[in-house]
């Protein structure tokens, strides 16, 4: 793979400060005073924070304002082969990932205004986004939470258009506490006094009052998914629904149920940030949305052609107990209407629960094969985690890499060609694309 000017300055970055996060807004702030406060110079913000679905929210939010014609930036994390992946710059007919020279340019700058003070990459790269979107024109900036929400590196913006609270479950317990209300407390955080608040369809009781407790503290106007707004499927559409009534739109995209609740999210804060959104730019967003290794069918590459003839193969990053849930639910879906035996390929990193991610699959999948995340120093040995899938109660075996878990299915299958879900880590979901010949553009 080509190593690119800026994935250079990042290594550089990354031999001089410490790896992870650091909870706190000092060092940013102070940044981005030497900096000049380009996060002040913004156009209006969708901030995005929540445990899943994060993503797919600043998706299916792009895909509705560009189809209504808007210029829109979007930043994003983790990425998935190159660090351009997180930030898309608006553009005429769409955003495009940024350009190599301009990202290494900005990064450079950053770099030398922090004048060699401690501070971590993820901070950096935040002040990136806020230099690059101040200094490209556009009409909206998308910007997803990196970690948690109130100390998270991107919580500078004093006054978005819209915060946005995604589902929220059990995740960075290390960093974020170990009770739902306590991690929905510190994604709680994004909110600002007066600004709007979109609450998605929370799966915790206890995690929506908390949200709703804040907001109303906050003295927010909010929407909450199941109260103010909804999505539902019906004779195979999907309706959205809110106070100006109904929208009877395609089913979305992106498979599976939750992307419902996930695209109604979206609609529910473009309209809070102040942005009509018609019929017709609604069903163009649901049929043109995109959002890598989430649930993305993989159709073509060098991984695909190792595959038994025939093969359904679906990836997606999704990492925790709550996402195992709803990718299993989407798999369970396509079962019905197209029964095929469903193998899984697993790779995961230790600060997760792999146990819980794979009890999600029990009687629906018929083998895992597991296999090392190798671009993650976290990744979990993969005899490892066969154990923890053979906890959860699925038969499981650790093999060497996905290309051998392909092989060996396509020369012992015996039977209609499988489904297969080769997924776990958003780390292990990048490595995939990107042996695959097939990086998000």
């Amino acid at each position: 793979m080509t190593t690119l000017s800026a994935d250079r300055e990042i290594e550089h970055l990354m031999t001089l400060h410490p790896k992870g996060f650091d909870l706190s807004l000092d060092r940013v702030t102070r940044l981005l005073e030497r900096l000049g406060n380009p996060q002040d110079r913004l156009p209006p913000v969708i901030h995005i924070a929540g445990t899943n679905g994060k993503g797919s929210c600043a998706a299916f939010s792009r895909a509705l304002l560009e189809a209504a014609g808007h210029l829109v930036h979007v930043h994003t994390s983790p990425h998935l082969v190159h660090w351009h992946e997180r930030y898309r710059l608006a553009a005429e007919g769409g955003g495009k990932l940024v350009d190599d020279e301009v990202f290494a340019e900005a990064i450079a700058r950053v770099a030398e205004a922090n004048q060699g003070q401690e501070i971590t990459v993820f901070e950096i790269l935040t002040a990136v986004t806020f230099i690059l979107f101040s200094e490209h024109p556009a009409e909206a900036a998308i910007i997803e939470v990196g970690l948690g929400g109130r100390f998270d590196a991107t919580n500078v913006i004093k006054r978005p258009a819209v915060s946005v609270i995604m589902p929220i479950s059990m995740d960075h317990e290390a960093y974020l506490g170990d009770r739902v209300e306590l991690i929905a407390a510190e994604k709680a955080g994004i909110m600002k006094r007066g600004c709007p608040v979109v609450i998605g369809a929370q799966e915790s009781d206890t995690a929506l009052q908390v949200l709703i407790e804040t907001a109303e503290r906050l003295d927010c106007p909010t929407v909450v998914y199941g109260q103010d707004f909804l999505a539902f499927e019906e004779n195979g559409r999907m309706v959205y629904q809110d106070e100006d009534g109904l929208m009877d739109l395609p089913l979305p995209r992106l498979p599976g149920r939750h992307q419902y609740a996930n695209a109604a999210a979206a609609i529910a804060a473009v309209k809070a940030a102040g942005f009509e959104i018609g019929h017709r730019a609604a069903e163009r967003a649901m049929t043109h949305v995109a959002w890598p290794a989430r649930m993305q069918k993989l159709t073509q590459g060098k991984l695909v052609d190792l595959a038994p003839k025939g093969a359904d193969i679906w990836l997606d990053g999704g990492h925790n107990p709550g996402a195992g849930i709803v990718i299993a639910e989407a798999l369970a879906e396509q079962e019905e209407k197209n029964p095929r035996p469903l193998v899984l390929i697993s790779g995961m990193i230790n600060t997760k629960d792999q146990t819980g991610y794979f009890s999600a699959f029990k009687g629906l999948a018929r083998h895992v094969y597991t296999v090392p995340v190798t671009n993650s120093d976290a990744g979990v040995p993969n005899d490892e985690l066969a154990l923890r899938a053979e906890e959860a109660g699925l038969s499981a075996e650790p093999v060497s890499s996905v290309a051998s878990a392909l092989m060996l299915l396509r020369d012992s299958w015996d039977g209609p060609a499988p489904r297969i879900l080769i997924g776990g880590s958003l780390y292990f979901a990048g490595a995939v694309l990107a042996e695959n010949g097939t990086p998000p553009t």
